[in-house]
């Protein structure tokens, strides 16, 4: 699973690569977008640290593509609707025991990204993140911690919890592995 996830990773960090030459954008300028050091961006492009799934939704918007196409290599089809069915969703191995499960990858122009979410019990604290828009979390199964800046709540499996993503914040499954339903709204 390990050089699976190291292989998608690698696959996109060259569409990244690609397509920030095809544009004509310097890491630099790139950084300077998404507003993080230049030296942090290159180790995200070079593949030697994890991108954070909103850092991939914020390259694409630079770069002029849907994430879907950064992930797959293939551009969203549907217009009007798309289905995705049980399990077939495009996943995202953000890091080990973190799993992602795009829901709408094929629907062009969304402003919404829904995806479900699979985090396994780790001794390890989450990785805090921030981004624009809102975030919707609802818990499907399991028990989760969401840490919000320096407050921390706990969902059961039912509960859910809108919040501002612009305070750094992380989930963390509780007791045993937990799913939920995320929904990102990057418009803002």
């Amino acid at each position: 699973m390990y050089n699976d996830h190291q292989d998608k990773l690698k696959q996109v960090t060259e569409r990244i690569r690609y397509l920030r030459d095809i544009l004509d954008l310097s890491q630099t300028e790139v950084a300077d977008k998404l507003g993080i050091p230049v030296s942090l961006y290159i180790e995200y492009e070079n593949g030697e640290k994890d991108i954070p799934i909103s850092m991939m939704y914020g390259v694409a918007d630079i770069l002029g593509v849907d994430a879907a196409e950064i992930l797959t290599g293939e551009a969203p089809k549907m217009l009007d609707y798309t289905v995705t069915r049980n399990g077939k969703g495009i996943g995202i191995d953000r890091y080990a025991g973190y799993y992602f499960e795009a829901l709408a990858h094929n629907f062009i122009n969304k402003n919404k990204e829904p995806m479900l979410v699979t985090i396994e019990l780790s001794e390890k604290a989450p990785e805090l993140v921030s981004h624009g828009g809102q975030e919707f979390n609802y818990v499907l199964e399991g028990k989760i911690g969401v840490i919000l800046g320096k407050k921390t709540v706990e969902l059961n499996t039912g509960d859910c919890i809108y919040f501002d993503p612009n305070i750094p914040h992380g989930q963390f499954a509780i007791g045993g592995t937990a799913k939920f339903l995320t929904v990102i709204d990057a418009e803002n």
